[in-house]
């Protein structure tokens, strides 16, 4: 006779870290004041701050998180300030 086979444990999985849900404020630069609004029956995100009242609006998918809403605004406003230091930077003529 045999000898049974015994078990081995089975580990539990891991849990992945959880992502922020509050940011700071790329304009008035306070933390945790960007709060995400995410509504996915309607497919809209917004990202706004408490503070100084600005606020980003986007379209939502079932695999937005918040973090992804802010990255987005934050991408925008690196878009938008692209060519202002260029603009600053010239000397004037006359």
């Amino acid at each position: 006779m045999g000898k049974r086979k015994s078990r081995k444990p089975v580990a539990a999985p891991k849990k992945a870290p959880k992502l922020d849900t509050e940011f700071a404020c790329p304009f008035c630069g306070h933390p945790d004041a960007v709060g995400c609004l995410i509504v996915l029956k309607r497919g809209f995100a917004r990202a706004s701050c408490h503070i100084c009242q600005e606020s980003y609006a986007t379209r939502a998918n079932a695999l937005t998180e918040p973090v992804d809403v802010y990255s987005e605004w934050i991408d925008a406003c690196v878009d938008a300030n692209e060519g202002v230091a260029d603009r600053r930077c010239r000397p004037r003529l006359g």
